[in-house]
């Protein structure tokens, strides 16, 4: 089947009603109908600031949707994915108690006792069965939660995703959770190309058995919707008939389902009327919202967001997705959009599409802002508005317009997005709400930003425009780095480069687009797009002089750790405070960690880092690692130093050099990669190289590896080759 015209635009929508409708009932996820309606009443906009929570968040429902679906680029876009294969991409991208999931415990969360089976050897879909999970465990919601994605990858075709949505549910789900995730994947597929909701059911329920509760209650309800015009009322029935009370665990999938097939016939069709019957409704609000969310934005695409209250513009496309590969955390709708898209693309054999030659930010898609604000401080706060345009773009249809009024000495213009945790306080706001914000940055010292910019030829004076960054600083608070600022008459375009300046170590958080000008100039300036390449130049120390009495009282930066992904076993001292001697002490319990930065699109490059073993069984440094579980390494043991890629497990030697360590001595390890080749040194001799013709990992970040034990780490830097 050929993919839809308009393929893009309704992936888009589909990604943002997923966001929208998580971030709508994220609040008060859990609430029971009662509860919202004596507290809350209908819930027919965002409730955050009522319930003093952030709008944007960090949540399993989105983060499992977009992270689960990687399994198709890693295992190169086949067709016959198999549940063991995304099993394995759960252990990949999943950082036990850390990332994506509720990490309940085993018998108490399905996906926390998947996890644990996986991390026994059993492989999905066993994993996940009622065989070895018992009955009320495997028929949990999250099967369905995390499911939209497969149906984004298979438009107009409702028998795969509905297929896809099997294998991939039956990695920690059985049985009517299975099923309720069937249905909702081929109504989404099916959404593409049809828009009655009674058809996409009726395609939904033609793949599941007919004697499943889901079938019956499914009936049920558009029998009570056929004669009960009071969705209040009819909400009672549901809740008798299918309600916790009948269907007992932490959040079954039977009551939840049913609400969301609900809400869809009672929603007469209106974006705002279904979310709010879904979230006032109760139960997990934010899974049953996300899911409805998704299918409207596939149904009626971007249209279905320009009625009734403005759901875009407060989220401003922005997203995290914590996993093990960092860079990929802090994200946007846009970003994710063109991964789903191009997978899709791949199952039909197409090539993938790149904006504007592949640019990070493009703003192609209408009414996309790809996380840029206006920053807020005392010398900026209301000069700019920001807002998608068509034109302004040499490559493209679209651009962001910066429109900016009274500017004067003192009063500037700057639009910014974020390239990490965008404060401390996000960070320990989600650090004690149960889903970290583990991330990497995606910009570094050594980077090469590059963005045009377009003056409107309708503006009365010329303005000065530039590209600027903010990085944390030993305050944990940012500290701002402007390029060279160039002056845009009206009319005038100009690509404006720069090279990111050493930040000593300091995690990169904003980068953006300054703009000053003459006293009272007003105007308009366009982004036409933001980008940057190439390897990073450099060094990842502590930025300062440790203070112990600092440290005694628990004080002294944070962020320039919290910019690694720890992947160990000992975590709280590593990453919350700089308790050790060493920059870097690395301690792993069990089998081996990582501690991870850097990004996807890291190719060609050194990293070099001082290790001293104390005790444990290996250990050495990573690169172009893209997970826990895919990578490749430099590893050391006391009789021998070893270059392998490392796959779901499993170590592929690629040479290897018989003389290892010893114990309380320092080395000086370096790794290089360049295209397919890589080669080791130990205290600056290649010991290792290796060509590796199936070029496994073409990108990705670094790592810090330890095997059962203690490794003390100082000197990590990254270079360019």
């Amino acid at each position: 089947m050929s993919l839809p015209s308009d393929y893009l635009q309704r992936v888009y929508a589909g990604v943002l009603g997923k966001i929208i409708g998580v971030y709508l009932g994220r609040p008060f996820e859990g609430w029971s109908y009662d509860q919202i309606m004596e507290n809350l009443g209908e819930i027919n906009y965002y409730v955050h600031e009522k319930l003093n929570v952030p709008l944007v968040v960090t949540d399993d429902d989105i983060s499992g949707t977009f992270t689960f679906l990687r399994a198709l680029q890693d295992y190169n876009y086949t067709r016959n994915l198999t549940p063991a294969q995304i099993g394995h991409t759960w252990m990949n991208y999943l950082i036990e108690e850390q990332t994506i999931l509720w990490w309940g415990g085993m018998g108490n969360s399905t996906e926390h006792t998947a996890y644990l089976r996986l991390k026994e050897g059993i492989e999905a879909p066993r994993s996940g069965s009622i065989e070895l999970n018992g009955k009320v465990v495997a028929e949990q919601i999250g099967a369905q939660i995390f499911i939209d994605g497969w149906a984004m990858v298979a438009p107009g075709d409702p028998a795969l995703a509905a297929d896809f949505a099997k294998r991939a549910g039956s990695v920690s789900h059985d049985g009517e959770a299975i099923y309720g995730a069937q249905v909702l994947a081929a109504m989404e597929a099916q959404a593409f190309v049809e828009s009655d909701i009674d058809k996409l059911i009726d395609t939904g329920i033609s793949f599941i058995p007919k004697d499943s509760i889901i079938y019956y209650m499914i009936n049920d309800i558009r029998e009570w919707r056929a004669k009960e015009p009071d969705w209040h009322k009819a909400r009672q029935l549901l809740d008798e008939r299918y309600g916790y009370s009948k269907y007992g665990g932490n959040c079954h999938m039977v009551p939840n389902h049913g609400l969301m097939i609900f809400s869809m016939l009672y929603g007469d069709d209106d974006f705002q009327k279904t979310l709010m019957i879904v979230n006032t409704s109760g139960w997990d609000t934010d899974c049953n919202s996300g899911n409805i969310g998704c299918l409207m934005g596939i149904k009626d695409g971007l249209a279905t967001f320009e009625t009734g209250p403005d759901w875009r513009n407060p989220v401003a496309d922005r997203m995290y997705l914590p996993t093990a590969d960092g860079g990929r955390a802090i994200t946007d709708a846009v970003t994710e959009t063109l991964h789903v898209v191009n997978a899709g693309r791949a199952l039909q054999g197409l090539e993938p599409i790149a904006p504007k030659q592949g640019a990070k930010f493009h703003f192609e898609l209408p009414g996309s802002v790809q996380g840029f604000l206006s920053e807020e401080s005392v010398e900026a706060q209301d000069v700019l508005k920001i807002y998608n345009v068509e034109g302004h773009s040499d490559s493209g249809q679209r651009s962001l317009a910066l429109t900016y009024q009274s500017l004067a000495a003192g009063r500037v213009g700057r639009a910014e997005t974020a390239t990490f945790v965008p404060s401390i306080d996000v960070s320990r706001y989600f650090d004690r709400r149960g889903y970290r914000l583990l991330a990497s940055p995606t910009l570094y010292a050594g980077q090469k930003i590059s963005a045009r910019l377009v003056a409107d030829s309708e503006n009365a004076n010329a303005v000065d425009v530039g590209l600027y960054i903010k990085h944390y600083n030993l305050q944990d608070n940012f500290s701002l780095l402007c390029g060279p600022a160039v002056s845009l008459q009206p009319g005038a375009s100009q690509v404006l480069t720069w090279i990111v300046p050493d930040t000593n170590g300091n995690p990169i958080a904003q980068v953006g687009v300054e703009i000053t000008g003459q006293s009272g100039a007003s105007g308009t300036v366009y982004l036409d797009y933001l980008t940057w390449d190439g390897a990073p130049d450099t060094v990842l120390n502590r930025p300062y002089k440790r203070d112990y009495n600092r440290l005694a009282r628990g004080e002294g930066p944070t962020m320039w750790k919290k910019a690694w992904v720890n992947g160990l076993d000992t975590r709280e001292r590593l990453t919350e405070l700089d308790f050790w001697p060493e920059t870097y002490r690395l301690i792993q319990n069990v089998g081996r960690g990582l501690f991870i930065q850097g990004t996807r699109e890291w190719a060609d490059y050194q990293v070099t880092a001082k290790m001293t073993p104390h005790m444990c069984k290996a250990g050495g440094i990573g690169v172009r690692v893209q997970g826990m579980k895919r990578y490749y390494a430099l590893l050391v043991d006391s009789e021998s130093t070893r270059l392998v890629a490392s796959m779901e497990g499993t170590d592929t030697t690629l040479a290897q050099y018989d003389q290892g360590w010893e114990f309380g001595s320092e080395y000086e390890l370096s790794l290089k990669v360049e295209g397919n080749h890589l080669s080791g040194y130990i205290n600056g001799q290649q010991v290792v190289e290796a060509t590796d013709a199936d070029n496994r990992f073409p990108g990705g970040g670094i790592a810090l590896i330890a095997e059962v034990g203690r490794i003390g780490c100082e000197h990590v830097e990254v270079r360019p080759v």
